[in-house]
């Protein structure tokens, strides 16, 4: 045991989960490669957990973060910001929402509960939807909404939660449908969900769930639930934390693969905007984002050098259309881990669109997860140069696969490359 580990094991809780049997300390990054501290480097296929988005010490983001710095760090949302309003204005005009208003968080988890403060207070009701598999974030009504119970540690709540199918496609009781039939079965399911309960506030859902293992519906299946909350006046709240800013490569927002009905009424985000500052937000029309009769500020939201930072990071994303090439690079080792998982009995399925992609892995010749196989393939990855992330619900066992957004051809190939051989070297 390193002597940093046994210090952080004396002071830190032990639910704070750490990866590899030996736990890494990284110590600096460049591109798309990371060092640790005795010097191995790593190409970095996981991204801070989807949050390094263009590229570790990108220069134009730390160049923007020392300026603001060095005028000054912090003031409060009590006073006039101007990065803010900036980056407020472009993520507005970005998000599709009409008419919308945009407030700034430290977090994707103070994301969501804002969104929840929002859409409860609005439709004066405690009831939300949420997705099977689903993850949300670790405050206690974030906790209370997750559908996943290895990352939700208590069922008290402040709010009353129901579950829909839908978000898992391929596991479950409607996995052997086609697309078109699988939507129907999903949609019958919560209208008559809906049929037995009084008025819920909201859905929320992730159009791509992330720690639930990179799982997602057919195209569409949001779009058809979005016609039955209208009817209700139900709204629909997407968590893009981890979808969001074109990582999907099809398209700049997960929810557009589900848009035949129209935008959602709040949308909510984090992670990438900020290349690794701590960096949250919703998006929400501006009837539903000023339904609050109180005072509300964020003392940190939306900091002089978050947003400084922010700014910075989306306008390379923009200028060098990160978007185009997570589709492009993102395709391509797709089909290249679609080719090794042909040779591999104890891979079940590669899914996931753009530079987001899962690996799940099952017992060979079964449909069981095998949890132990995925923390074996992490610890080989490791070995050669590759990190890697790790997800699944109660049922599946999934390598997360998220590098930044500038991966290059020869780097998607060579990750794949030490994959292919962490596969076979695992037992």
């Amino acid at each position: 045991m390193s002597d940093l580990y046994a210090r952080h094991k004396a002071v830190l809780p032990d639910w704070l989960a750490l990866y590899y049997a030996d736990p890494l300390e990284i110590t600096h990054g460049e591109g798309r490669h990371v060092w640790d501290a005795a010097g191995k480097k790593y190409l970095d296929f996981f991204g801070g957990i989807l949050t390094t988005m263009t590229a570790h010490a990108l220069p134009e983001v730390t160049k923007a973060v020392s300026e603001q710095a060095g005028r000054i760090i912090h003031t409060s949302t009590l006073y006039l910001n101007r990065p803010m309003v900036e980056l407020a204005e472009r993520v507005a005009q970005l998000s599709g929402i009409p008419d919308a208003r945009v407030f700034f968080t430290t977090s994707g988890t103070e994301a969501n509960d804002t969104a929840l403060l929002l859409a409860t207070a609005y439709r004066q009701s405690n009831q939300i939807l949420a997705m099977r598999n689903s993850y949300h974030g670790r405050s206690f009504s974030a906790v209370g909404i997750t559908g996943n119970k290895g990352w939700s540690p208590t069922s008290l709540s402040p709010l009353q939660t129901l579950y829909v199918h839908g978000g898992v496609r391929t596991r479950g009781p409607y996995a052997d449908l086609d697309d078109a039939g699988f939507i129907a079965a999903c949609v019958a399911d919560l209208e008559d969900l809906l049929g037995h309960v009084r008025a819920p506030a909201a859905l929320i859902a992730e159009p791509i769930q992330g720690v639930g293992g990179f799982t997602a519906p057919p195209d569409g299946l949001y779009a058809a639930f979005r016609e039955v909350l209208q009817e209700r006046g139900i709204l629909w709240i997407a968590d893009e934390v981890q979808t969001g800013w074109g990582r999907t490569g099809d398209h700049f927002w997960g929810w557009q693969a589900h848009g035949a009905s129209g935008p959602p009424d709040m949308l909510t985000f984090a992670k990438g905007i900020g290349n690794g500052m701590s960096i949250g937000g919703v998006v929400a029309r501006a009837d539903v984002m000023n339904c609050l009769d109180s005072n509300s500020i964020s003392t940190f939201g939306g900091s002089p050098v978050t947003m400084a930072a922010g700014n910075a990071n989306l306008t390379y994303l923009l200028e060098h259309d990160l978007q185009g090439n997570a589709r492009r690079v993102g395709g391509m080792l797709i089909e290249r881990l679609r080719a090794i998982a042909a040779q591999h009995p104890g891979v079940r399925e590669i899914r996931g669109r753009g530079l987001m992609i899962g690996v799940e892995l099952v017992k060979p010749g079964t449909d069981e997860a095998d949890p132990d196989a995925a923390a074996a393939v992490l610890e080989a990855a490791r070995e050669q140069g590759l990190l890697i992330g790790k997800g699944g619900g109660h049922n599946t066992s999934v390598l997360r696969i998220a590098p930044p957004l500038s991966l290059t051809v020869a780097e998607a190939e060579e990750g794949a490359a030490i994959l292919e051989r962490a596969l076979r070297s695992a037992p």
